[in-house]
């Protein structure tokens, strides 16, 4: 087995007019969604306290934060950005793993350009490729890895990150080796911190980390040259169950980035097909009406989401129950259906007590079987075979502008969100990314999220 050489010459050999343009273009989609929501989350007090390490550890002013003025060293400001861009749980998910693909890459490709002034090309090229990579190293270890209680988003992530970034540093064959080695021996992430701020600290710092191993490698940092498969490396130590076949086959001919799928709503890819049978149901009934609305889900969303009482919006993320409950009360669950106030408002709290969860084994992670419970006797049945926001069911680029638009104008302000979505769909012409990275800049110091 020699899965993580293969790997690296498979990655180096990848030049951008071999990459199809549908590939491209979804790659294009992807940082537009992640610059969205990385803007997004942009103020929120957990960003806040991590920005506030800047004065501590005397960070220099090197590149950018999105959705704010101020500037950090290269590695804090992808932990940064790699942050703020999962706090709303708002990011793109691969469905074949529950992995968010440009959490620990899109940080690392935009920082190393920022810094270095590299074309728009370049990054389109490495965030690829970062994403590609990590995608099928986690096709090789899901659902075991997963299941031991990794966070697969960030466990995984920092080989993306560590690739990306060791394309963009012109990392050699042996170096580009040694990178991913020194990334893997820094995979972590424990889904423990699932609804709590060290959740999107997790793709963050698979950012950092992995742009801290090609860093490393580029001054001839060594490591192990086998860490996927090696008897003591990543997949034999962290997945129990495992086929590293998968990180390489039909390499070019294949690919997972086409996979990626984005969310319209603000929370855990596996409520979605709960939350559009909730909305259609709350258009169709009355709230005082109902007695019960029971749903019949896989098994993944119980062991997710089954927290029936959460005391924060963030932990509301992870309750079917409030997020069935504000679903059919307001028809969303965007990032306002997750404020602190809304968890604890009477009619939702109220509400949330008449969901009723049950799993089927054989409902599929993307099925919901709905029925609403009235007390009159009643019923009224709704059935979702594709989620919204599913490979099946996609959001257009309109569904993906005006999402953008809620979470950015906010922040940096309409005229310049339109200008940055342009940016964003044409950065691989763009020969630096100065205007670009201009346009994510908060419009005022005291920007109110």
């Amino acid at each position: 087995m020699m899965e993580t050489k293969t790997l690296v010459q498979n990655v180096i050999k990848t030049k951008m007019d071999g990459i199809p343009e549908e590939v491209k273009l979804h790659g294009k989609r992807s940082l537009f969604n992640w610059m969205g929501v990385a803007i997004g989350a942009s103020h929120h007090p957990s960003v806040d306290m991590v920005l506030g390490l800047k004065e501590d550890i005397n960070s220099a002013e090197q590149v950018s934060i999105f959705g704010r003025t101020e500037k950090v060293d290269l590695l804090l400001g992808s932990l940064i950005n790699g942050m703020s861009s999962h706090i709303f749980d708002y990011d793109d998910t691969h469905l074949d793993t529950i992995h968010h693909p440009s959490g620990p890459v899109a940080p690392v490709v935009l920082a190393l350009a920022e810094k270095f002034n590299l074309t728009g090309e370049q990054v389109l090229h490495a965030f690829i490729l970062g994403c590609e990579a990590e995608l099928r190293i986690a096709n090789a270890v899901y659902p075991s890895h997963y299941h031991l209680g990794y966070h697969i988003t960030s466990s995984t992530g920092v080989f993306g990150a560590a690739v990306a970034a060791g394309i963009l540093l012109e990392l050699d064959e042996e170096q580009m080796t040694w990178a991913l080695g020194i990334a893997g021996t820094q995979s972590f992430g424990l889904r423990e911190m699932f609804g709590t701020m060290t959740k999107p600290f997790h793709p963050g710092k698979a950012a950092q980390n992995g742009l801290m191993a090609a860093l490393l490698a580029k001054k001839n940092f060594t490591s192990s040259t086998e860490v996927l498969e090696a008897k003591r490396g990543f997949a034999n130590v962290l997945a129990p169950e495992h086929d590293l076949s998968k990180v390489n086959v039909n390499w070019g001919s294949q690919w997972e980035l086409l996979k990626n799928a984005f969310k319209p709503y603000a929370c855990g890819i596996v409520l979605h097909p709960s939350i559009d049978a909730c909305i259609a149901l709350g258009k169709q009934v009355k709230a005082e009406d109902v007695e019960r609305i029971e749903l019949t889900v896989n098994l993944y969303v119980l062991e997710l989401t089954g927290k029936p009482t959460p005391p924060t919006g963030l932990a509301g993320k992870f309750s079917i129950y409030h997020t069935g409950a504000v679903a059919f009360l307001e028809g969303d669950a965007a990032e306002a259906q997750y404020a602190d106030s809304k968890v604890t408002d009477p009619a939702v709290v109220e509400f949330r007590s008449k969901i009723s969860p049950k799993v089927d084994a054989s409902v599929k992670e993307e099925e919901v079987y709905a029925t609403a419970f009235l007390k009159d006797g009643s019923t009224v049945e709704h059935v979702v075979k594709h989620a919204t926001g599913s490979i099946e069911n996609p959001m257009t680029d309109e569904d993906l502008a005006r999402k953008f638009n809620n979470l950015t104008h906010p922040i940096i302000g309409a005229e310049q969100a339109n200008k940055l979505r342009t940016a964003m769909y044409t950065i691989d012409e763009k020969r630096d990314l100065g205007e670009l990275i201009q346009l994510t800049k908060a419009y005022s110091e005291k920007v109110i999220n």
